[in-house]
């Protein structure tokens, strides 16, 4: 089960030390390395997860006019950096991409992974925390407003994956299976290593899963902070 006690970190408190490898940069990157540039970080889960992919080529397309007010944009994604290579190969992006395979940066910074209950489990359910499998069951979601109706989270993960193309392999699975309920993190740091703005996916229930920051709203975060 997660880490109960994980909590998000909150604006006016300092980012926590990383330094993870680059999928697309020579040599690792760390928060000692950023210091006196503002950046967004985006935690994402692994590859399998179509709507992070999607989020990602949002964040392609804000990275831009991120980078002409001198804030550097950043994606860490739930994938062995060999993994994550091959795939940015194919699919290039300015954003700096880092690999996390053990979720370690999404826990610094207080990204949870949502837990569910056992089934003959007695707690008060307190999402993400502690859910219920049924309520989990329940959730429905169509957050890109791509799918006929709104569906299972999982159901869609496998229908828009089918419908890319993108075909897990072991690795994914096994990223999938240990990590598959994290919880996207968005986190804009300035140039004292502070946090400045920070939103959790899906705050509220598991029906708002896939649901990310748009890029007015990232934009105008970035516009309190940049310099």
């Amino acid at each position: 089960m997660a880490d109960r006690t994980v909590q998000p970190l909150q604006p006016g408190q300092p980012a926590p030390a990383f330094e993870l490898a680059s999928a697309n940069r020579d040599g690792p990157v760390s928060l000692a390395s950023l210091r006196g540039r503002p950046f967004l970080i985006g935690l994402f889960r692994g590859l399998h997860c179509p709507f992070c992919r999607r989020q990602m080529r949002q964040f392609s397309s804000v990275e831009p006019a991120l980078r002409a007010v001198g804030v550097e944009t950043l994606a860490v994604v739930n994938t062995p950096v060999e993994r994550a290579r091959l795939y940015f190969r194919f699919q290039p992006t300015p954003v700096t991409v880092l690999a996390d395979p053990d979720c370690q940066t999404h826990r610094d910074f207080g990204a949870p992974q949502a837990a569910l209950l056992p089934p003959e489990s007695t707690e008060t359910p307190e999402w993400p925390h502690r859910t219920r499998p049924a309520d989990f069951a329940a959730a429905r979601i169509n957050p890109t407003g791509e799918l006929a109706e709104p569906m299972h989270p999982m159901e869609a993960n496998e229908l828009l994956n089918a419908r890319e193309g993108f075909e897990p392999d072991e690795t994914d699975l096994r990223i999938f299976a240990e990590h598959g309920t994290q919880l996207v993190g968005h986190f804009l740091v300035d140039a004292a290593g502070i946090i400045s703005w920070s939103e959790i996916e899906a705050r509220f229930g598991p029906d708002e899963l896939g649901v990310f920051p748009s890029a007015a709203e990232i934009m105008t975060a970035v516009k309190r902070v940049a310099t």
